[in-house]
């Protein structure tokens, strides 16, 4: 009697225990499934458009498995972390889909204006998430009733019980959705209360620009103007018989592609590249080499009166990029983790830098064309010659992936500043090649273009030269004048 006394205890706690645990599975089958909900709609809710200080900016979210944390800049495809942080698991994500050169850009990336920029920030980003979110919220509804009406679907549900199951899902996926969203708006709300430039925005130091006397007088007669890094100086090239303690301190050449498009075009060209020159210290600030000091070439680029011309080749020594071909060499392989993330930083650091440069470029005196050349690819398929000091097929396969980022960068970056973008072609002249175009290992500067090479960047500005602005991006229009 016991026995069964007992036994039908055990049956009745282990039936209370089922009918406890079906509302707990229940619960948590709605909550995933609202998740999931929420993370398709992420997915595929497109992002707002709005506009501060004269730029284009799509606007959305990103959803990340943290209780907070960082947001996400895309500036010239490079994502960017923000310098403030987010309550919540969603976090806004800008990108800077469109440039506008004018005074209000300047203002929006340095913070001239701080009141008016903190608020037209502030204003403009929380209307656009408020706008997304009201799309996402529909989505992840819709997304919701699918999945339940799948689970109905499989389980062979009758009608009542399906039409309580995409209640129940719509129901609580919205909760769940509402939750996030308020958390997320109601935190970027107050992170972007005090941010009132897109340098706070990213953690980027602002460059000073030298500001030149307004009385003094522009310099006539030049047609082109050159800055930029040893590529545009002519590194490891003869200099000229009499040249400057400038051009000898910065190993400019007359066999460079400034002095080829000068002689082509019948024009005066001022070459201002130099060694080792980077964006911050050599193009917009000044340069310390070899003891001397270098002023600004964006300074000097600004006392040449309606140039033709302006053509720029930047980036190699931002990211140290003969550093990374002698590390290549060396190290067992180059694509390690560590290698990669760095190469990743110093590209998202080239990327807020460039922007600063191009809002220079957009107010030189007479708006000239502005031509961006990216860098030439020195390896193709023979290798033979690198192999021996340590440069195998798998690290030049990674070396040519890094070079081909910076290259998207740079025609980005152009592209949306309305510059026309030169890609040179070393096609059957690279290094290894019978007739190179680049400077061998036992050459005064290693893996820089030779005379024929320079040559051949000449002619990919000259294809350039030819080529009209895309319609709405004249001078004009992208100095906002």
């Amino acid at each position: 009697m016991e026995d069964h006394t007992g036994a039908r205890l055990d049956s009745a706690r282990s039936s209370r225990s089922r009918m406890l645990a079906r509302p707990a599975l229940a619960a948590a089958a709605m909550i995933a499934m609202g998740s999931l909900a929420i993370g398709a709609a992420l997915a595929v809710t497109p992002m707002q458009t709005v506009t501060v200080a004269g730029q284009v900016i799509d606007l959305g979210a990103a959803l990340r498995l943290s209780p907070s944390g960082p947001g996400e800049v895309d500036l010239f495809g490079q994502s960017l972390a923000t310098a403030v942080s987010f309550p919540g698991p969603i976090r806004p994500r800008l990108e800077l889909s469109q440039i506008t050169l004018n005074s209000q850009l300047t203002e929006f990336v340095q913070g001239s204006s701080p009141t008016r920029a903190a608020s037209a920030l502030r204003s403009q980003l929380v209307a656009g998430w408020e706008r997304y979110f009201g799309w996402e919220a529909a989505a992840a509804g819709l997304a919701a009733l699918i999945l339940a009406g799948a689970v109905a679907g499989w389980r062979r549900l009758p009608l009542r019980s399906t039409a309580w199951l995409l209640a129940a899902s719509l129901v609580v996926t919205e909760l769940l959705n509402l939750g996030l969203v308020a958390l997320t708006a109601n935190g970027a709300q107050a992170a972007l209360r005090h941010i009132h430039s897109l340098n706070q925005l990213v953690a980027s130091a602002p460059v000073s620009v030298p500001q030149l006397p307004p009385s003094r007088p522009l310099v006539g007669g030049i047609q082109e103007v050159v800055l930029g890094d040893s590529t545009a100086a002519g590194a490891g090239l003869p200099a000229a018989p009499r040249s400057s303690v400038a051009d000898r301190t910065c190993g400019r050449s007359p066999d460079s592609y400034a002095a080829d498009l000068a002689i082509a075009n019948g024009w005066k060209a001022l070459n201002l590249a130099c060694d080792s020159a980077t964006i911050r210290d050599g193009l917009l600030g000044p340069q310390q080499r070899n003891g001397v000091q270098l002023p600004a070439q964006i300074a000097g680029a600004s006392l040449i009166k309606k140039p033709s011309v302006v053509i720029v080749s930047v980036g190699a020594d931002d990211l140290q990029w003969s550093a990374i071909l002698a590390y290549c060499a060396v190290a067992a392989r180059c694509d390690s983790r560590a290698t990669a993330a760095y190469f990743q930083q110093k590209l998202a650091a080239l990327s807020t830098s460039y922007l600063q440069l191009l809002i220079q470029l957009g107010s030189l005196p007479g708006h000239p064309k502005v031509i961006i050349n990216r860098y030439y690819d020195p390896f193709g398929s023979d290798i033979s010659c690198v192999v021996r000091p340590g440069l195998t097929a798998a690290k030049i396969r990674t070396l040519t992936t890094w070079l081909t980022a910076l290259n998207e960068v740079l025609a980005k970056g152009a592209a949306q500043a309305g510059f026309l973008s030169a890609q040179p072609s070393f096609a059957g002249h690279q290094l290894c090649s019978p007739q190179p175009y680049v400077q061998g290992l036992e050459d005064p500067a290693p893996f820089h273009p030779t005379a024929a090479g320079q040559l051949a960047i000449a002619l990919a500005d000259q294809s350039e030269l030819a080529k009209q602005p895309p319609p709405g991006t004249s001078a004009g229009a992208r100095s906002g004048k």
